[in-house]
């Protein structure tokens, strides 16, 4: 994929140049960084695929490998600093998401260059308009932005102090194993007991100290600093200078168990045979049998014969008040030819 990457202007490749680094600006096109120190050398320059005039403070790093990518990131950056409305500042679902569906409007203008003079009309009045709510919402947000480095960072202090606990817990563990060994061979050396009896006491003492280690363990985790918030911010059971800034979760009302009702087909034509009936009547003589794949996932031939069956009737129309209504219309046509003629 490095041959596609390519300054336009000096036509390296990243191929041939692998230390190459390509800079993107707001019109969307990539220029190497080496060309760029060139074309702003004389102090001013322009795009040499669109010549849109150029700003050497509008250059970035190319991130990704399409440039009209990083074009398309730089104006949502951009567009969502200004347009940074919550869903609470709207009284209705609808009307959010008409906002949301204009926002993804106009970074859409810009990216592909729809319509520029009348979006950025826009984006100005809008601007100040909304000046207030927007600085209102960008002071929350910094708020809840340093609320979560925070806790990130108390949860990361805690994970830290758990990993340091549990190899201090190891560490003691080889200790006390070592302690063992040097006392068994201590015993084995310099005691007068029987070798068979030492050798047996100490598989004992070894046996209840593995019992003892999970609940050394479990006691040095205990002994971690429990946290007084989620990972979302909300306090557990504690209160701090942070719970005012959470909404308190809403009561579900109790809502009436589900039950299930089997569901109801209209047909105007005749209903066809339940699927219990189906292989009395004779329908499988012409359907494949399912095999053993099949069957394991619970398919049988009766359920697509069944669903034939289904809409083929779904697509009929009868009405049994037709047929009469037609021999009336016929009893009374013959009554006016009757009538026609002894006339």
């Amino acid at each position: 994929m490095d041959d596609y990457q390519t300054c336009p202007k000096c036509k390296t490749t990243k191929y041939r140049n692998p230390a190459m680094i390509l800079m993107v600006n707001a019109c969307g096109h990539a220029l190497c960084e080496s060309c760029v120190e060139l074309l702003f050398a004389k102090g001013s320059g322009a795009c040499p695929e669109c010549k849109c005039p150029l700003r050497r403070n509008n250059f970035r790093i190319q991130l990704f490998e399409d440039p009209a990518v990083d074009k398309e990131v730089d104006i949502r950056k951009r567009i969502l600093k200004e347009f940074n409305k919550r869903q609470e500042d709207f009284p209705t679902l609808r009307e959010y998401n008409d906002y949301l569906e204009e926002v993804e409007t106009i970074i859409f203008n810009l990216v592909f260059d729809i319509d520029p003079t009348n979006t950025n009309k826009m984006i100005d009045n809008y601007k100040k308009e909304n000046k207030d709510i927007t600085q209102k919402n960008r002071n929350r947000q910094s708020q809840e932005e340093m609320e979560l480095e925070e806790l990130l960072e108390a949860e990361k202090a805690q994970q830290c102090e758990k990993a340091n606990l549990y190899v201090n817990a190891e560490l003691e563990e080889k200790k006390q194993k070592h302690k063992a060994r040097e006392k068994l061979i201590d015993e084995l050396m310099f005691s007068d007991a029987d070798a068979k009896s030492i050798v047996a006491s100490h598989a004992q003492a070894t046996a209840a100290l593995a019992k003892e280690q999970p609940k050394a363990a479990a006691q040095a985790g205990s002994g971690v600093v429990k946290s007084s918030k989620f990972s979302s911010g909300i306090q557990i059971g504690l209160r701090g200078h942070h719970t005012n800034s959470f909404l308190p979760i809403p009561k579900q009302e109790d809502l009436p168990l589900y039950r299930y009702t089997a569901p109801v087909f209209d047909y105007d034509g005749p209903p066809p045979p339940s699927i219990e009936m189906l292989g009395k009547l004779n329908y499988f003589a012409n359907i494949r049998a399912a095999n053993i794949t099949e069957r394991a996932g619970g398919y049988t031939e009766a359920m697509s014969c069944c669903r034939a069956l289904q809409e083929a009737m779904g697509g009929l129309f009868y009405s049994p008040q037709s047929t009469h209504k037609t021999a009336v219309l016929a009893t009374i046509s013959t009554e006016d030819t009757d009538d026609m003629e002894t006339t």
